[in-house]
């Protein structure tokens, strides 16, 4: 009969074999802890689009508002420039002109004298 297991062998193997399923379990368990679930997954997916939307919102609210700070920089520039030009046009209308007018005779009849 030495083919056949004493109490305390079939004890101790079926030991060793309930701690290889508690070990598998733990194994099992600790995989699963790992896993996201699903509508975990899927509420942050909506939280990154809603946060992705807003940020992209954001973007094209401050590109309208720096195109429209660009167009009114280039209105004051175009203002400024035509306001320059009017200026000197009156400033040689309205003092080289006359000036030359009067200079002009005076210069005119000293050369001549």
């Amino acid at each position: 009969m030495p083919d056949e297991l004493t109490l305390g062998e079939l004890g101790r193997r079926l030991d060793a074999g309930f701690a290889e399923v508690k070990e598998d379990f733990r194994t099992i368990n600790s995989r699963l802890d790992g896993k996201v679930d699903v509508q975990l997954l899927a509420l942050q997916q909506q939280a990154q689009d809603e946060r992705h939307k807003t940020l992209v919102e954001q973007v094209a609210a401050l590109r309208k508002d720096l195109d429209q700070r660009d167009r009114e920089q280039r209105a004051r520039e175009v203002t400024e420039e035509k306001r320059n030009r009017d200026y000197r046009r009156w400033l040689i209308g309205a003092i080289v002109i006359p000036v030359l007018v009067v200079l002009l005779p005076l210069l005119a009849t000293r050369g001549k004298l």
